[in-house]
């Protein structure tokens, strides 16, 4: 992780201070391309899912203060969006919110011979990922050494819990009655 002196460190501090103040949460923040075209890409996200006004008024107000603060010596595109349905996991808190969760995960070094895992994360132990791997079984991944971390949807669970949630909402009395 960068230190907060770098400019995707600095671009860092100052999304997630904005998230926070707008009851947001920073997912993650990155500086990409190259130095004469960077693009600043800002992920975040709420308990419902984010709105375009929330998108908006970051990119507003983070813009804004990259520019009066001008550490990026160059034009920027700056891109503020959700972290979608099949979000990057970045923090060890990450993985502790999601446990239960089908997820994919690529290691810097081979965990018995692997280094690219899907499956479900069981949870986390320590300073390690505890992941029930298709192919392998459970495995124990230091958070250290996660390259890449994504959710997966199982879109077959997603149509059978939206039908669930259909159901229940045509079987609950209308608002203001009893049952």
């Amino acid at each position: 992780m960068e230190d907060e002196t770098s400019v995707e460190g600095r671009v860092r501090g100052i999304a997630e201070r904005v998230a926070a103040e707008r009851g947001l949460e920073l997912v993650h923040a990155e500086v990409a391309g190259g130095a004469r075209a960077p693009i600043i890409r800002i992920f975040i996200d709420k308990p419902d899912g984010v709105t375009h006004e929330d998108c908006s008024a970051v990119s507003l107000h983070v813009g804004t203060i990259l520019d009066v603060e001008d550490f990026v010596h160059s034009a920027y595109t700056l891109e503020v969006s959700s972290p979608g349905l099949e979000r990057g996991l970045y923090r060890r808190e990450d993985y502790e919110r999601f446990a239960g969760r089908a997820a994919r995960m690529k290691s810097r070094s081979a965990v018995n011979g692997q280094r690219n895992f899907r499956g479900h994360i069981a949870g986390v132990e320590g300073d390690e990922v505890v992941f029930d791997d298709i192919t392998s079984g459970r495995v124990r991944v230091p958070v250290a050494d996660i390259v890449k971390a994504n959710l997966e949807i199982d879109v077959e669970e997603e149509f059978r819990l939206a039908e669930e949630r259909e159901r229940q909402k045509k079987a609950a009395p209308p608002d203001g009655q009893t049952g």
